[in-house]
C-alpha cells in the first residue's frame, strides 16, 4: 500500500487544488457524506482546512478517518519503483468546447447515436461521449471560442472520424435531425464524407476512405 508519506502529499494537493479554483475538488469532496448535496461553486467557496483534505483521502482509501489510516499506513514499506517503459501513443481524444456540457452531452446521444460516458461536476464543467470505441471529451466555456472562426471559414473541422459505411451513417443522422456543415460528397482526395456542426458551431467530420 502506499506510504504515509503519500498520503500526506495527496492531502496537501487537494488543498492546493482548492486554494487554485480547480472545479474537479467537488467530486473529491463529495465522497463526504455530509458534502453530497454542495455544488462545485458552493465547495470552492467554503473553507478547507488540512483536517478536511486528510478526512478524504482516508476515505478514498477505505477508512474512516486519517488516525485509522495513518495507524495502518505508518509502518507500510517503500515500494521499489517499477522500470520505466518506453514511451507510446495510444489513442487521440478530441476536446471540444461547449457552452452546456450536458446540453451537449445530450445531443451527441440523441442527433448522433453516442453514449453518454461520463458527466464531471455540479454542474457539469466537463464530459464525454464515445460510440464504437471513439471518444469525444467536451468542456465548458462561457464563449465558443471556434463558432465565430467556424463562420468564416468554409472548413474549419475539429474532429475527423473514420468510418465502415458513411452513406449508413449520413443516413442515420438525416433521419435523427442532425444538422449538416456539409452533406455527403466524395472528394478528389479519395474519401466520401459529411460534416456535422453541433449547437456550439463545432465542426466535425466522418469519413470513409476508398480501398
Amino acid at each position: 500500500m502506499p506510504t504515509l508519506d503519500t498520503y500526506r502529499k495527496q492531502a496537501k494537493l487537494l488543498m492546493r487544488w482548492h486554494r487554485d479554483g480547480d472545479y474537479s475538488i467537488g467530486g473529491r469532496v463529495r465522497v463526504l457524506d455530509r458534502f453530497g448535496a454542495m455544488t462545485d461553486r458552493e465547495i470552492l467557496a467554503m473553507k478547507f482546512p488540512l483536517a478536511l483534505a486528510q478526512e478524504i483521502v482516508a476515505a478514498e482509501a477505505g477508512h474512516g478517518s486519517w488516525a485509522e489510516l495513518k495507524a495502518v499506513a505508518v509502518d507500510a514499506p517503500k515500494m521499489p519503483a517499477a522500470a520505466p517503459e518506453p514511451p507510446a501513443f495510444k489513442s487521440v481524444i478530441p476536446i471540444l468546447f461547449v457552452r452546456d456540457v450536458a446540453a451537449s452531452a445530450t445531443y451527441f446521444r440523441d442527433k448522433l447515436g453516442f453514449a453518454e460516458a461520463f458527466l464531471h461536476g455540479s454542474p457539469p464543467f466537463y464530459g464525454a461521449v464515445s460510440r464504437d470505441g471513439i471518444w469525444i471529451h467536451l468542456r465548458l466555456v462561457y464563449e465558443p471560442y471556434f463558432a465565430a472562426a467556424a463562420a468564416k471559414e468554409k472548413s474549419l473541422i475539429l474532429a475527423s472520424i473514420e468510418v465502415s459505411n458513411v452513406q449508413g451513417l449520413f443516413e442515420e443522422f438525416k433521419a435523427k435531425g442532425a444538422e449538416f456543415a456539409q452533406p455527403l460528397a466524395k472528394q478528389a482526395w479519395g474519401g466520401t464524407d459529411f460534416h456535422v456542426c453541433d449547437p456550439d458551431g463545432n465542426v466535425i467530420s466522418f469519413v470513409t476512405f476508398r480501398s
